[in-house]
């Protein structure tokens, strides 16, 4: 298996006032403390964004970049999401990436709320997710399309949407679909040779529905604890790696744990759960091989 890590395990994240944002040392420092050899980038400006300094400081943690996640606006005719695309793509193509995760972003800051989208602007997302695929593929990456809650893809009929309307593969998110009211497990069954990226997250379902019924928003139930280690929450892990094993998936899993902090950990801090899920994925992984 190949297993890398995310910074928005460590809490730092793309959205403004998220809450307080690691250094990219620390951050970078745990990883390797956790047995991870590989990690997302992270949101622009937590790593370099001069390619040459970008794969010196990788490289200097011993590192590899396995992709990043690119939130884009899709559904606009006035705007041109490739522009959006273009400098995270150059950096992924440096630091020898092999994934562009995609998210069709609502143009709005964080992912409390959404606008709802009439059919010529779904019909826009779907040309976009296309020919940014192909864009993506003349660069010698695979582009991933991220159902993620507070984007334009979020819920299982718009997940199905995507998978009728265009040829773009997904980044199978367990715990974004289980919000957004899709089985990850279900779905892995259904149509494993869409699936060439996935972010492993635990959720407490509990919490997860205050979020699909409006009682709370995502940040709310993240800063509650919605996203818990791999193994401790509702989501199948072990079933979903077992069912992607199954279906010949090669590609990464991304540990993530969506985390918000409010100041510096002087403890373990995040990593004590990176390691729980580390070794509950390393334990997952041994009981599909035996």
């Amino acid at each position: 298996m190949k297993i890398a890590g995310a910074p928005i395990s460590w809490g730092v994240c793309e959205v403004p006032g998220w809450g307080y944002q690691l250094s990219s040392d620390r951050v970078l420092t745990e990883m390797r403390q956790a047995g991870l050899t590989a990690t997302e980038l992270g949101p622009e400006g937590f790593l370099p964004t001069d390619t040459g300094e970008l794969v010196e400081l990788l490289d200097g943690y011993g590192l590899a970049c396995v992709g990043g996640f690119v939130p884009v606006v899709l559904y606009r005719d006035d705007h041109d999401p490739a522009e959006d695309l273009a400098g995270p793509l150059e950096s992924l193509v440096a630091a020898g990436a092999g994934v562009v995760v995609l998210a069709a972003a609502t143009g709005l800051d964080g992912y409390d709320a959404r606008p709802t989208l009439d059919e010529h602007q779904w019909a826009t997302v779907l040309s976009n997710l296309d020919r940014l695929a192909g864009i993506v593929a003349e660069r010698g990456l695979t582009a991933v399309l991220h159902p993620h809650v507070g984007t334009m893809v979020e819920t299982r009929a718009e997940v199905d949407r995507v998978l009728s309307g265009s040829r773009i593969p997904l980044c199978l998110d367990t715990g974004h679909l289980l919000i957004g009211g899709t089985d990850p497990l279900a779905l892995t069954r259904e149509v494993p040779e869409r699936i060439r990226h996935a972010h492993l997250k635990d959720v407490d379902a509990g919490l997860a529905a205050k979020v699909r019924s409006g009682e709370m928003t995502y940040t709310q139930a993240v800063a509650a604890g919605m996203y818990v280690p791999l193994g401790a929450g509702d989501v199948d892990i072990a079933g979903i790696v077992k069912a992607l094993e199954d279906s010949g998936f090669d590609g990464w899993y991304v540990m993530e744990q969506d985390n918000i902090l409010d100041r510096e950990p002087e403890d373990e801090g995040p990593l004590a759960d990176v390691l729980a899920s580390v070794a509950f994925l390393q334990d997952a992984a041994a009981g599909v091989s035996s």
